[in-house]
C-alpha cells in the first residue's frame, strides 16, 4: 500500500512547485567546506514509506558528533537571510553564514564545536516523497524515524538535539512526545503548541491574514499536500480534528530549553509558554525576552546559551548549565529597554493576581468594586456616530511589576446581533501621558503590552484545562448572546511582563475589531470580521461587576 492510501487527510495539488522556488532536484553526493563535509540530498525512508531529504553536515575529522535536526518546510537548500526577507526583524547579517537556512542553526558555528547538522525537508515538502501533514500525528512519526536514523548513523555519538524557530519549534512539540530513544534534549524556541487556540481561531475568532499566508510558504512540493484550507473551514470548532494538531505535552520528558518572548501575541507567545509548564520533563529551563524572536534566536550571546545547553546533553561537557536558573524573564519598560528577574517557576509562584474593577462611567478601573451601574458603547465595525473603542485606564501609586496571566471578566450586549467579536488589549501610559511601545510580531516596533480576543458565542469554558488564571476556552458549540440582559464573559489575555513606575499607568481597551493594523502585505495576526453588527455595549457596576484582572509582582 502507498502513503498516499492510507492518508487521513484530504489533500489538493501543490501549492508551488520546488522549481519556482529555487529549487532543484536531488542530486546525493558530498561537499566540502573548511573544517566540515556536507552530505547533500540525503533520502530517508519512514515507517510509513515516505520520506525525508536532509543536508547534513558533520565534522571533516570523522569523529561521532553530537547531533542537531532542524525539522523544516522551508526548504533546505535555500540559505533565507531573516535579515531580507524581513528587513526590520533585528537579526543582523553578520550573526550567520550563508549555509544559514530560514530559522535553523548556522552550520559554521555548530561543527567546529563538535556537532553534526541535519537540515531536513519534511515529508512531502519539496522533493521529499509524501502526502505532506503538517502538525499532524503522522508529520511526528516520521520525524521520530529521523531521530533514530540519525542517532545510529556511523558519524553520530547516539545523542540528538532539536532547534529552529517557529514551525522547527511546533515540529518539535510533537515528536518530543513520543519520546524516541535517541532524542537527548529540546530547545523550542518561540513555536505554538495548540494550531486551533494560538493561530486558527483566536478565542474562536478566525485567523484571516498569517494562517493562510503560512501553509502557503508551506506547500512547495512535487505531490500532494494537506489541503488545511478546507480542513479550517469544515472544522469551526475544536473537534478530533485540531486535538490531532496540538501538542501532547505532558507526554514530554526529555531536557528543555525553552524560550518565549512576549511579542509573538497571537502566534507564539502562549503556546510557548503553555509547553514550559505542562512538559513533564524533570530538567527545564525557561527563558522569556521582551525582543524580536529571530533576532534573539541569532544574537551570539543567545547562541552561546544554547551551545551551553547542547554541550551539557549531546556532548557530554561541563558548560555551567548547572548555575541556571530554572526561569529568566525580562520585566520590559519600554521597546529596547528591560530588565531580567529569575524565578523558580513559571506562572511565578511570587506573583499575586488583583483585580481591577471598571466604571463606565468614569473611564477608571480601581482596586474598589463600583457600587454605581452604567454603561459605554462602541461600533463593533466602525461607525461615525458612536466611537471606536472604550478605554479604561488605572494609574499605579508605586512601582509594580505586570507579569503573566491577565484575563477579563465583563458584561456584554449587543442589540442588533445575536453573536459579537470582542477584541482587547493593554497598553502602557507613561507619566507624561504617552503610550509606550514594545516590540510586537518579530517585526514591530509600537506593539501593546498584551492582546486577547473572544467570539462570544464561543464562550463556553473548559472545566477540566482552565486555571484560576487562565481561561480555557471549550470551543465545542456556538452559544448566542442571552437575551433581555447582558451576557458575562472571560477573556483570556496572553501573557505580558512588564514593569511600570509610580505615576505610569495601564491601559485597557475594548472594540470591534483588531487593535493594531499595518498595511497588506505585512505578516501578523489578522481578523477581519464579519459577524459584529451595531452598537456594542459594556455594562459595569453593581450587577454587573466588570474587571481586569492582573498578575502583580513586588507591590
Amino acid at each position: 500500500m502507498s502513503p498516499s492510501e492510507n492518508f487521513p487527510y484530504p489533500t489538493r495539488p501543490p501549492r508551488s512547485s520546488p522549481e519556482s522556488r529555487r529549487g532543484a532536484p536531488p542530486k546525493p553526493r558530498q561537499e566540502s567546506a573548511p573544517g566540515m563535509l556536507i552530505d547533500r540530498d540525503q533520502e530517508i525512508e519512514t515507517r510509513a514509506g515516505r520520506t525525508v531529504q536532509a543536508d547534513v553536515y558533520r565534522p571533516e575529522s570523522g569523529e561521532p558528533a553530537g547531533v542537531l535536526i532542524a525539522w523544516s518546510p522551508y526548504g533546505k537548500h535555500d540559505p533565507a537571510p531573516i535579515g531580507q526577507i524581513y528587513p526590520t526583524s533585528g537579526a543582523k547579517p553578520e550573526w550567520m553564514s550563508d549555509l544559514t537556512t530560514f530559522e535553523g542553526p548556522d552550520p559554521v558555528f555548530w561543527v567546529p564545536r563538535g556537532y553534526a547538522l541535519v537540515i531536513a525537508d519534511i515529508p512531502g515538502t519539496w522533493y521529499a516523497k509524501g502526502p505532506a501533514s503538517y502538525a499532524s500525528p503522522e508529520e511526528a512519526e516520521d520525524f521520530a524515524d529521523l531521530i533514530e536514523w540519525a542517532g545510529t548513523q556511523p558519524w553520530s555519538n547516539g545523542r540528538v538535539g532539536l532547534t529552529g524557530v517557529s514551525y522547527l519549534t511546533v515540529a518539535q512539540w510533537r515528536v518530543a512526545g513520543l519520546t524516541p530513544p535517541h532524542l537527548a534534549a529540546i530547545n523550542p524556541w518561540e513555536g505554538w503548541s495548540d494550531t486551533y487556540r494560538e493561530v486558527a481561531r483566536h478565542g474562536g475568532i478566525p485567523e484571516t491574514s498569517f494562517w493562510p499566508y503560512i501553509w502557503e510558504r508551506w506547500g512547495a512540493s512535487t505531490g500532494a499536500i494537506e489541503d488545511l484550507e478546507r480542513e479550517d473551514r469544515e472544522h469551526p470548532f475544536y473537534d478530533d480534528f485540531w486535538a490531532s494538531k496540538a501538542a501532547d505535552l505532558e507526554a514530554i520528558t526529555v531536557p528543555a530549553f525553552v524560550v518565549a518572548s512576549w511579542t509573538d501575541q497571537g502566534l507564539h507567545t502562549r503556546g510557548t509558554l503553555e509547553g514550559f509548564r505542562r512538559i513533564s520533563s524533570p530538567q527545564k529551563w525557561l527563558y522569556v525576552h521582551g525582543a524580536k524572536k529571530w533576532a534573539e534566536y541569532y544574537r551570539p550571546e543567545m547562541v552561546e546559551m544554547q551551545a551551553q545547553f547542547f554541550d551539557h546533553f549531546l556532548l557530554a561537557q561541563p558548560s555551567g548549565l548547572e548555575s541556571w536558573p530554572r526561569v529568566r524573564l525580562e520585566l520590559r519598560e519600554r521597546y529596547g529597554v528591560g530588565s531580567f528577574v529569575d524565578s523558580a517557576d513559571w506562572p511565578l509562584p511570587e506573583v499575586e493576581y488583583r483585580a481591577l474593577h471598571l466604571d463606565a462611567a468614569t473611564g477608571a478601573m480601581s482596586h474598589d468594586p463600583v457600587s454605581a451601574e452604567a454603561t459605554a458603547s462602541y461600533h463593533g465595525l466602525g461607525d461615525p456616530f458612536l466611537p471606536e473603542r472604550v478605554v479604561f485606564e488605572h494609574r499605579f501609586a508605586d512601582a509594580v511589576d505586570v507579569v503573566g496571566h491577565a484575563r477579563a471578566i465583563l458584561h456584554v450586549e449587543a442589540p442588533e446581533a445575536s453573536d459579537m467579536d470582542i477584541f482587547v488589549g493593554l497598553f502602557k501610559r507613561d507619566v507624561n501621558g504617552e503610550i509606550v511601545p514594545f516590540a510586537y510580531y518579530a517585526q514591530f516596533e509600537d506593539g501593546p503590552v498584551a492582546l486577547g480576543w473572544l467570539r462570544a458565542s464561543h464562550r463556553e469554558l473548559d472545566p477540566e484545562r482552565s486555571t484560576d488564571y487562565l481561561p480555557v476556552l471549550a470551543h465545542r458549540r456556538a452559544l448566542p448572546l442571552e437575551e433581555a440582559h447582558p451576557t458575562r464573559v472571560e477573556i483570556e489575555i496572553l501573557p505580558s511582563g512588564t514593569r511600570f513606575a509610580a505615576g505610569e499607568s495601564l491601559v485597557f481597551v475594548v472594540q470591534g475589531h483588531d487593535i493594531k493594523h499595518y498595511p497588506k502585505p505585512l505578516v501578523y495576526a489578522r481578523h477581519e470580521t464579519d459577524i459584529n453588527r451595531g452598537p456594542q455595549i459594556l455594562h459595569t457596576g453593581g450587577r454587573y461587576d466588570a474587571q481586569l484582572v492582573i498578575p502583580i509582582r513586588g507591590a
